[in-house]
């Protein structure tokens, strides 16, 4: 039994020091939001961040994201969007939902950075809408609902478009809509009951993968949540691109909306605060 045994861990220890050698499969993401805007992209942290990365991209290969809007903008704040979804026709319609998925606080919520917005009181109900950080948010959301999970980051000059957005006049159509930014439209056609269309709303066209097939996270350096210092997850430095199995979890597998139609109204709120 003695013998069986150090073979058995000697077996063991090579099978480590191969699995450690193997090289990694990698899947990064850069996807590309086409908006009535202009385009910008945006890296994924598909490593450290791997459940929420996924849950994403489902909601981006099925198509939900097509001529979606920015439904909420706050001065200096976020722009959200995700949760509905223009048909050709008002009212809005909602977003079909996947299961919530499971927080992943592992980055801090900084400009530039895109984060699952989810239910208060809620830590793990995040599912179809999301964030860009327009300011430094740490002090606000990365404690707080358990801190909201950041997944990515916007690149290039792409902050450009999201600022552009930002700077839309805000209006009040009540429930999930009551911060909405629209284009060409004024207090006065508000006040006066002009009805929003195509024209008005901040319509994403597309959100598309750009690309997939390098580690294009491995120079980004993104800062550590301040709440919850939790390491990254495998793979390469920073957001760590990619979908890897390191050893570890190969020796695991071995060893064991609502409506708008001139006024707004909306169910339930997933919020970014």
């Amino acid at each position: 039994m003695k013998h069986r045994k150090i073979r058995r861990q000697a077996w063991l220890a090579a099978l480590i020091s191969t699995a450690s050698l193997m090289p990694q499969v990698v899947n990064a993401t850069i996807v590309e939001f086409q908006t009535v805007m202009g385009n910008f992209q945006v890296n994924l942290y598909d490593n450290s961040t791997p459940a929420t990365v996924t849950n994403f991209l489902a909601y981006v290969n099925n198509g939900d994201y097509t001529s979606s809007v920015f439904h909420r903008s706050v001065a200096g704040f976020v722009v959200q969007g995700g949760g509905f979804v223009y048909n050709q026709a008002l009212p809005l319609d909602q977003v079909p939902t996947r299961p919530a998925v499971v927080n992943e606080p592992v980055f801090s919520n900084v400009r530039g950075s895109i984060a699952m917005a989810k239910l208060g009181g809620d830590a793990n109900s995040a599912t179809s809408q999301w964030f860009f950080n327009l300011s430094n948010n740490a002090a606000n959301l990365d404690g707080q609902n358990g801190g909201f999970t950041v997944f990515g980051e916007v690149v290039g000059d792409g902050m450009d478009v999201v600022d552009a957005i930002a700077a839309l006049p805000v209006f009040n159509f009540a429930g999930a809509t009551s911060e909405i930014p629209l284009r060409d439209y004024t207090a006065t056609d508000f006040n006066n009951g002009v009805p929003v269309d195509e024209t008005n709303l901040v319509i994403i066209n597309a959100i598309i993968v750009s690309d997939s097939t390098v580690d294009s996270a491995a120079g980004l350096n993104p800062p550590l949540t301040t709440n919850q210092p939790n390491p990254p997850g495998n793979g390469g430095g920073g957001g760590g691109g990619g979908g890897a199995f390191g050893f570890l979890s190969l020796l695991g597998l071995l060893l064991a909306v609502p409506h708008l139609a001139g006024r707004w109204s909306s169910r339930r709120n997933n919020r970014s605060s």
